[in-house]
């Protein structure tokens, strides 16, 4: 039957693969498995980056031009979130577990991943200047990624717990995961766009890249947000993009000090 349905759609044979049940259960779980740990490696070479004075954006298109790994899923970000890949992962490395034949990676990169969303929280925190007690700090997206209104395992919801425990005001903006968010978050603000969200804000993050996020105009945030301070957690924009409008900008898996000034390593 699926043979005959796909058949119309391929000149020679369809993409089909027949397998046992449990054979095809595997296939599902290792795929989305491999991808999660895909991200996970690349936000762990942004955080080396940072360190050594390396740009993550250019590391993911160099090795992305290798056919051997492709460029999809090398995005460097805050963590993976969803119904799938927290869902799975878990799903198979407790089955792993399950029959003595445990997956060492697999439960690192949960564990990693689970890390790191805290981690983007306390990012905020240090670029704000490492006491953020009273202040307020603006999120922009809060699902796990855009065009959904789904919450589940968003990374905006650590996100946001990191800065209400370190004291912070939090206000919150999505286009459509508003609803959503309000059964999962609480005691934050909700916003009706970004420019409401960035009135009288300390700090500005960037946590879904929403298309609506892409081209802000920073000559009006400038005029109404207390402290020019983007925290951008998908790299959309270009740091000296954001700095000739006097914003301070923190990215992900960049040095700061080499975008700011030009200057190169010691190696060239």
């Amino acid at each position: 039957t699926m043979t005959e349905v796909y058949r119309p759609l391929y000149l020679n044979q369809a993409p089909l693969v027949f397998t046992t049940r449990r054979t095809s259960e595997l296939i599902k779980y290792a795929a989305n498995a491999f991808l999660a740990m895909k991200i996970t490696f690349i936000n762990e070479i942004a955080d080396l980056c940072e360190r050594v004075d390396a740009n993550v954006q250019d590391v993911s298109r160099g090795i992305g031009l290798d056919g051997r790994i492709g460029s999809k899923f090398l995005h460097a970000g805050p963590g993976y979130g969803g119904s799938c890949f927290p869902k799975d992962t878990l799903a198979l490395a407790k089955t792993a577990q399950d029959y003595d034949a445990p997956m060492r990676l697999i439960e690192t990169t949960i564990s990693i991943n689970d890390n790191r969303k805290r981690a983007m929280g306390r990012k905020v925190i240090s670029a704000v200047g490492g006491d953020i007690r009273g202040k307020k700090i603006a999120i922009l997206g809060l699902t796990f990624k855009p065009n959904t209104d789904d919450m589940r395992d968003s990374p905006a919801i650590a996100v946001i717990q990191t800065l209400q425990d370190a004291g912070a005001q939090v206000v919150g903006y999505d286009p459509e995961g508003m609803e959503n968010a309000r059964k999962v978050i609480e005691n934050i603000e909700y916003a009706s766009g970004p420019y409401e969200a960035a009135a009288g804000a300390d700090a500005l993050v960037i946590v879904t890249e929403w298309n609506q996020f892409r081209a802000l105009d920073f000559n009006r945030l400038k005029q109404s947000i207390r402290a020019p301070i983007l925290v951008d957690l998908r790299n959309i924009y270009r740091s000296d993009e954001v700095r000739k409008h006097g914003f301070t900008y923190t990215g992900i898996g960049t040095n700061l000090y080499q975008e700011a000034t030009g200057a190169s390593d010691s190696s060239k």
